[in-house]
């Protein structure tokens, strides 16, 4: 594996950081969080229809470009670093990645396209207040009927579900239990019975909805599995999403870092910057380690998930769980370094470490992705 990146996804690289320079500056992202959509629309449509970020890992024959995870990587960890508002996770790392894992042909030509495009918002229900941590301990129902299936119960904390246009459910056959019997649903926003409640977050800058499916219809047709079954192919998709947000992570560490280093060289204490201080050399020497080192298990992940080898799901489990932790630590740092203002509304270090601690539980907390691999190492179900 080659951890380097080509010339063209340096490219790649160059070109986000210097379009959110210019559209994610911290007034935007204010602007954009306190909006009733959580993001601006202008700049959205800039995302799809001129940058083709949307359509980065979508296959050319569904509209797409045709890139991979690395590429995605690449993506996501620029955007953590401008704190990026817009529902670009949820739509493409989770909406469209479900439908690249799971969905037919048919249903890739039918809604891969628009989501290319950025005309189409997707996202991923899957998490119940009701279950446990397990993604598979879901309690949903899908009830067979009339060439179909009705859906029954709430989803929680779902990535811009008040914005989605298109949902893809997770739900269970009636009597089953675990992996078995789980499949997924695409659910468009407006379905009879379907409602969406914005919920409340400590990061304002994602969005969050509870969604009630109370009696709601899809046609067969609706129903993606993968070729080995809905519970494998939720699994998977989880997985990939992680990997994504890990890089995203690595991207708000970064910048932590950074607005640490260049606040400790001009704020002076006792006639001089407090960045000669021992103490706060150590503290931003930490940080620079714990960013290098979450950067390396989230490169190391892509690369996993690019090739699709078998270790995909402890790869994602070590990036997320590191990653988590590394962000979370960088932005705490953050900071305390900058003293009693680096909680203030004026400054940003409190917006990363809001994201910090919303990203770490966000698709499991790093203590539930340490247990996975220690029951990997065991052979544990």
């Amino acid at each position: 594996m080659n951890f380097a990146f080509t010339e063209e996804q340096e490219e790649l690289r160059s070109a986000a950081r210097a379009f959110l320079a210019d559209h994610s500056s911290s007034e935007q992202v204010r602007r954009a969080m306190e909006s009733d959509l959580g993001y601006e629309p202008e700049v959205w449509k800039r995302v799809g229809a001129e940058l083709g970020w949307t359509a980065v890992t979508i296959p050319e024959e569904f509209g797409g470009i045709g890139l991979g995870d690395v590429e995605l990587v690449a993506l996501m960890e620029i955007m953590g670093e401008h704190l990026f508002c817009a529902p670009y996770f949820a739509s493409v790392c989770l909406g469209a990645g479900a439908l690249l894992v799971a969905g037919s042909a048919e249903q890739k030509a039918e809604h891969l396209p628009a989501i290319a495009e950025g005309r189409t918002l997707a996202t991923l229900a899957y998490a119940e207040s009701e279950s446990g941590a397990e993604p598979t301990d879901l309690a949903m129902l899908a009830e067979p009927a009339d060439a179909g299936f009705v859906l029954r119960g709430v989803k929680r904390f779902v990535v811009d579900g008040a914005a989605a246009d298109l949902l893809v459910v997770a739900a269970r056959e009636p009597g089953s239990r675990g992996e078995a019997g789980i499949s997924l649903f695409l659910v468009p926003s407006g379905s009879p019975g379907l409602r969406v409640t914005p919920l409340p977050t400590m990061d304002p800058t994602r969005r969050q909805a509870e969604v009630a499916l109370d009696g709601v219809r899809v046609p067969s047709s609706a129903r993606l599995d993968g070729p080995e079954g809905g519970g494998a192919s939720l699994r998977e998709i989880l997985d990939r999403a992680a990997i994504a947000l890990a890089a995203e992570q690595v991207g708000g560490a970064q910048r932590c870092l950074d607005l640490s280093v260049a606040y400790a060289k001009e704020r002076e204490q006792f006639g001089r910057p407090i960045g000669s201080f021992q103490a706060i050399k150590h503290k931003c020497a930490d940080m620079m380690v714990r960013v290098e080192s979450a950067r390396s298990a989230a490169y190391y992940a892509a690369c996993v998930a690019a090739e699709a080898v078998p270790e995909l799901s402890g790869a994602a489990s070590l990036a997320k769980a590191y990653c988590s932790e590394a962000y979370f630590h960088c932005a705490a740092a953050s900071i305390q370094i900058h003293g009693g203002v680096g909680f203030t509304w004026e400054y940003d270090p409190h917006l990363y470490f809001k994201r910090a601690q919303a990203s770490e539980h966000l698709l499991g907390d790093p203590t539930w992705h340490r247990e996975r691999i220690a029951r990997q190492l065991c052979g544990t179900p």
